[in-house]
């Protein structure tokens, strides 16, 4: 039976593979005037966030099995996996961290697109340096350009590609995890350009596995895939030179929607991570104002016990999300709204602790689960939400949030992603170690090698 092979294809997109190649290979380091200090400084906040979001989860029973698993592979023990004594090959470090810097769901997030760009690009990134010896400089110029790749990719796409349900966070972090690596081997363009087109072909990450082990496995994936796309062009592997733009490339055949414009514009002068955002919270980014508002409603007064119900108004992709009434665990709580405005109304926060198996399923947070009442508004944005919450004397009391707390309009400062680091290292490191990791980390760009740093996110 004869096939149908005709596509619906741009036959005739720009050459992104090669230009995003010199990009990566040429663009001056940020210590040479390659982008504001601003940017480096956000490169920096990046890193810190993610550092403690890996180390936080490091006892978690994912990272137990991932490490099961790679021993019966007996790997060299060339690098460090955060928050843990046993060391892995690179590759396997690279996988581990970027599974355990977003088992928590508490990582970075570039709110455009949804893409969590650190777990897969520092994850690679660490690894690949503590082998090779590269500076603290090299990783943050690295992680710069890396993200670079992996947002605007995932401008380009976005929304199309994530609609057809594709976890971005995997599908474009293997060319940012590429990228960075590349930079850091100090491949020329041609070379990298090798690298961005091997990376096309290992796409990870499906938004089904939502709410289970293997959505942190995709970042994880796409560290070790970058890493390893870069290795192998060092050493001569080819690739597609059009692998990303070409009709049957990567990006034409995951999405319809190919703004190539998004990859381009003002590549160079204008830095994807500096629209990074860190989670006061941890579960998914569009939870985050409706936890806001019910944690306001606590702090206003509203006590659990007096209300009879909490009324939400949200974007459509909250509940095609975040939908789950009745979560059995901590994983499955963080893709339910429902969960999210309890823990907001009776503990005025959403940290680790609020997501943790044994409050999911406490008798007074399942009461408060079941008073929220959700309700899709086609005009509302999904940054946005409206809470009215009805209490049994029939008073209504409102709060309206058009930006979560932790998102470009209310960052979160310095001072408050320490304290976040410190809720989420000090019980792997202890009270010492993180004090003297978070100041490594802060001045990681200045560091002649990362070994260090490296060695002090580990117990001792």
């Amino acid at each position: 039976m004869a096939r149908n092979t005709q596509v619906h294809a741009d036959h005739n997109p720009p050459p992104v593979t090669r230009t995003l190649a010199e990009f990566v290979a040429n663009h001056p380091s940020g210590a040479a005037g390659g982008w504001s200090a601003a940017v480096d400084h956000e490169a920096h906040r990046t890193f810190f966030n993610w550092l403690g979001c890996g180390i936080g989860a490091a006892k978690h029973e994912a990272a137990d099995a991932a490490l099961r698993a790679l021993a019966v592979m007996q790997p060299a023990p060339q690098a460090t996996v955060l928050g843990r004594k046993e060391r892995l090959d690179m590759a396997g470090a690279a996988l581990v961290n970027g599974i355990t810097s977003h088992t928590f769901d508490f990582d970075d997030t570039h709110l455009k697109t949804i893409i969590h760009p650190a777990g897969p690009v520092a994850s690679a990134l660490l690894a690949l340096a503590e082998v090779t010896g590269a500076s603290g400089r090299v990783l943050i110029d690295s992680l710069v350009l890396g993200i670079d790749v992996a947002c605007r990719v995932g401008n380009a796409m976005y929304p199309d590609h994530y609609d057809r349900g594709w976890h971005i966070t995997g599908s474009t972090g293997m060319l940012g995890a590429a990228a960075g690596c590349a930079r850091m081997l100090g491949l020329d363009a041609d070379r990298t350009q090798m690298a961005l087109g091997i990376a096309a072909s290992t796409p990870v990450g499906l938004r089904e596995q939502f709410g289970t082990m293997t959505k942190p496995f995709h970042p994880g994936a796409a560290a070790r895939a970058g890493l390893l796309a870069a290795l192998l062009a060092r050493e001569g592997f080819t690739a597609s030179k059009r692998a990303l733009e070409a009709p049957r490339g990567l990006m034409q055949v995951a999405s319809t929607k190919c703004d190539w414009n998004e990859v381009t514009d003002e590549l160079g002068s204008r830095f994807e991570i500096s629209f990074n955002t860190y989670k006061p919270f941890a579960c998914g980014i569009v939870i985050h104002p409706a936890i806001d508002a019910c944690a306001q409603l606590r702090a206003a007064g509203v006590q659990a016990d007096d209300v009879e119900r909490i009324e939400i108004t949200v974007h459509s992709l909250v509940l095609e999300l975040t939908g789950k009434k009745e979560p059995k665990d901590g994983l499955e709580a963080k893709f339910s709204v429902y969960h999210g405005c309890a823990a907001g109304l009776l503990f005025g926060r959403a940290g680790e602790a609020e997501f943790a198996d044994d409050v999911v399923t406490r008798a007074d947070v399942v009461v408060a689960r079941r008073k929220v009442v959700a309700t899709v508004d086609p005009a509302i944005d999904e940054a946005e939400v409206r809470a009215t919450a009805v209490l049994r004397n029939g008073e209504r009391r409102e709060v309206h949030v058009e930006h979560a707390i932790g998102s470009l309009q209310r960052p979160l400062s310095d001072a408050d992603l320490e304290r976040k680091f410190t809720a989420l290292a000090e019980p792997v490191l202890g009270a010492a170690a993180v004090h003297e990791l978070m100041a490594q980390a802060w001045s990681v760009g200045k560091s002649a090698n990362l070994r260090a740093l490296a060695q002090r996110s580990v117990p001792a």
